[in-house]
């Protein structure tokens, strides 16, 4: 699965040339920022389920802080 902060590879490379992408919002939509020129892009969560080749990077989930 994916989540927030993750780097995934797209099915079609973006025309930069790059085929990495950040996933910067969640929701209904999901955002996406092309990690080779900056593009973003928004995508129903379907058509990027859709277009979703494999997930590269997973972000470290870092323990909340107590005090």
């Amino acid at each position: 699965m994916y989540d927030l902060g993750d780097i995934v590879e797209m099915k079609k490379p973006h025309p930069c040339g790059t085929n990495r992408w950040e996933i910067t919002r969640m929701g209904a939509d999901i955002k996406i920022k092309c990690t080779g020129c900056g593009h973003r892009i928004m995508l129903p969560r379907r058509e990027f389920e859709k277009r979703l080749k494999k997930v590269l990077e997973t972000k470290a989930v870092e323990p909340e802080k107590r005090n």
